[in-house]
């Protein structure tokens, strides 16, 4: 793998622009300079996450006796129906009808201040986002250092595009947003069916 395509794979799963209506939600009251030193500090926490299973989260799944094989295969499956979702939000799962409530502006206070949840987890790094940095790290273990900087990158750009995600709205509105996540959907789509793929012929090669 590729520092582009690990960059651009962790972009997709991470999904900043499906994330906006949420973040705004959340953060709304608060006022903007304050809202800026959230964004950062919740970015810096699901890198910190993320950078953890990076290095230690083979170790751990080693100690479950789980194989590379499985985890490429549940993997792929989490990924796809994270796709899914982004593909036709509102209708399966529970996520993207918390993105709805959050486009409402409902069961938020003014006073409250986000720690952790649900901003840094799960929103950014979520259960897709963990399988994907242990995949790749079992995958490539030698390359370890460029998942780091793949990773950094990914984390600078989100939270770039969330720390901006006000402007977005008001520019683009919840129509493009939304067509922006179902498109990023659609390339996650292929991308959870390769690493399905490679999951089973590795299987099926042992």
């Amino acid at each position: 793998m590729t520092l582009y395509s690990a960059v651009i794979t962790l972009i997709l799963i991470m999904d900043p622009f499906g994330n906006i209506p949420i973040f705004l939600s959340e953060l709304d009251g608060i006022p903007s300079v304050r809202r800026r030193i959230i964004i950062i500090r919740e970015s810096i926490f699901a890198f910190i996450i993320l950078t953890f299973f990076l290095f230690f989260g083979r170790i751990i799944l080693n100690g479950l006796h789980v194989s590379q094989p499985a985890l490429s295969v549940s993997g792929g499956i989490i990924l796809f129906l994270i796709a899914i979702k982004m593909i036709f939000p509102g209708k399966i799962g529970s996520t993207n009808g918390s993105k709805e409530k959050a486009e409402e502006g409902i069961d938020k206070t003014a006073d409250e201040e986000p720690m952790f949840v649900p901003l840094a987890v799960p929103m950014l790094a979520g259960p897709s986002a963990i399988a994907f940095v242990i995949l790749s790290s079992g995958q490539y273990p030698g390359h370890r250092l460029s998942l780091l900087a793949a990773l950094a990158i990914a984390s600078g750009v989100c939270t770039c595009i969330l720390l901006l995600s006000e402007a977005i709205r008001k520019l683009l509105g919840n129509q493009a947003i939304r067509a922006i996540e179902r498109l990023m959907g659609m390339i996650l789509t292929t991308m959870s069916i390769q690493m399905l793929l490679t999951g089973l012929t590795d299987f099926f090669n042992l």
